[in-house]
């Protein structure tokens, strides 16, 4: 993995930690909303810490979704849940949050989680050359009205199938 990958997984990690604890902090100056009251949502909306945790939180996302165009899910979620310990350290020192013996030992098992996901490959082999999700693979195919099926076959197989129902129909 090149130095820019490492680079975005730690963007996701630390923009998703600043963003949720600048919203945190925010909103606990902001008070209660709701959304039949959308003036209470515009109000929070223009504190300076609620403004600066969504760029952040934006920020998560593109670096989120960079990361998930070259790396698995499984691989990317758990190599940037360390965030979570970052968080809590946030929320412990800086928002001055009480953190139970309970949460410390679910992050300390968060953290060997990790450990054993950083070991394994960042993207693994899905079986396909279509350079699409599983559930995309199949391109789109007319439907056979009669039979309430695709016409032709799946994706890899004989072709000539295809062409056979299509003329079948003009």
């Amino acid at each position: 993995m090149t130095i820019s990958k490492y680079l975005v997984l730690a963007g996701v990690t630390v923009f998703a930690a600043a963003g949720d604890s600048m919203l945190s902090h925010g909103m606990k100056q902001t008070g209660n909303i709701s959304i039949h009251n959308l003036a209470s949502v515009f109000f929070a909306l223009s504190n300076p810490w609620v403004a600066v945790g969504i760029v952040l939180l934006l920020a998560f996302f593109a670096a989120y979704m960079n990361a998930l165009s070259w790396a698995d899910l499984t691989y990317v979620l758990p190599a940037t849940s360390l965030g979570y310990v970052l968080l809590a350290f946030v929320a412990k020192f800086a928002l001055h949050e009480q953190i139970s013996l309970l949460r410390w030992l679910g992050i300390a098992l968060i953290s060997g989680g990790v450990g054993f996901v950083a070991g394994g490959p960042a993207l693994t082999s899905h079986g396909h050359e279509t350079g699409k999700a599983p559930f995309l693979a199949n391109e789109a195919r007319p439907i056979d009205s009669a039979q309430g099926k695709p016409y032709g076959p799946a994706q890899g197989k004989n072709e000539s199938a295809t062409c056979e129902h299509a003329g079948a129909e003009s």
